[in-house]
C-alpha cells in the first residue's frame, strides 16, 4: 500500500546544484522521521541527512554545509537540496520513511524508495 517515489537525480559537473524529491503516498496514519541514503559502487549504504516531523535535522559530516535536507509534512513530502556537488557524492540515492500505518498501534515501520542515480563528473 505504501510507497516512496524519488525524482531529481541526473548527470552534474561538480560544483553544479540537484534538488531530489521523494512523496509518500498509501495508507499512512504518521511518518515519524524521512531521509536520504545512498549507496556507491563497492560501499554500504550511508546516511546522508534525515529529518524529523518536527524539524530537527541530522547531516553526514561529508554533506554538511552543502545539502539541505527539507519537508512538507503535508503533502508526506522530503527534500534534499544539494550544492557544491562532488565526484564523491556519485551514488544511487534512497528516500526512507520510518512511518506508523495505525492509530492503535505503535509499531514502526521503514519503507524505501526505488532509488535515483545521482552522477558527478570533474
Amino acid at each position: 500500500q505504501v510507497q516512496l517515489v524519488e525524482s531529481g537525480g541526473g548527470l552534474v559537473q561538480a560544483g553544479e546544484s540537484l534538488r531530489l524529491d521523494c512523496a509518500a503516498s498509501g495508507s499512512i496514519f504518521s511518518i515519524n522521521t524521512m531521509g536520504w541514503y545512498r549507496q556507491a559502487p563497492g560501499k554500504q549504504r550511508e546516511l546522508v541527512a534525515v529529518i524529523t516531523s518536527d524539524g530537527r535535522t541530522n547531516y553526514a559530516d561529508s554533506v554538511k554545509g552543502r545539502f539541505t535536507i527539507s519537508r512538507h509534512n503535508a503533502a508526506n513530502t522530503v527534500y534534499l537540496q544539494m550544492n557544491s556537488l562532488k565526484p564523491e557524492d556519485t551514488a544511487i540515492y534512497y528516500c526512507k520513511a520510518d512511518l506508523r500505518l495505525s492509530h492503535y498501534s505503535d509499531s514502526v515501520f521503514r519503507y524505501w524508495g526505488q532509488g535515483t542515480q545521482v552522477t558527478v563528473s570533474s
